[in-house]
């Protein structure tokens, strides 16, 4: 037996009850093609998929995919938003103190514990956000050779 085809990126704008246009197809694409990229990479992805596209109307697009839950915003303190199109799951990531490359990391205790806080103070929790720091390999290495004595 054969699994139905997967829905096309218009689809799922359909889905969730957003207008299917090309600029919002290219942006999913670009978004979902990339590894937390920011506004201006999303903006020079989505340019090279559809020509033409101003910031502002990458911004708005980049809201309404947020806000439909096809695309997910992280915002790692003291860098400029990021977006990815991993979503659904319950997973967390680690930033380079150096770089800022960002990577993802699944939660070690599976589906979703996160979401269980010591005190909720009341709240409906939804959604937990854990960000690992440290240096990437490639930061940290440079670093080891800057260190390293001369011989």
């Amino acid at each position: 037996m054969t699994s139905p085809p997967s829905p096309t990126t218009a689809d799922q704008l359909r889905g969730v009850g957003l207008r299917v246009t090309a600029a919002r197809v290219a942006l999913l694409d670009t978004v979902r093609a990339g590894d937390h990229l920011g506004v201006e990479a999303i903006a020079s992805g989505v340019r090279d998929r559809v020509g033409h596209i101003s910031v502002q109307a990458v911004y708005e697009a980049l809201h309404a995919l947020t806000a439909a839950g096809l695309i997910r915003r992280i915002e790692p303190a003291g860098s400029p938003a990021r977006f990815e199109g991993r979503v659904g799951d319950n997973h967390h990531h680690v930033v380079c103190r150096s770089c800022g490359v960002v990577a993802d990391v699944d939660c070690e205790r599976g589906e979703a514990p996160c979401l269980t806080a010591s005190d909720d103070h009341g709240f409906s929790i939804d959604e937990a956000e854990v960000i690992y720091w440290g240096q990437c390999p490639s930061c940290s290495t440079a670093s080891t050779a800057s260190t390293a004595p001369s011989s």
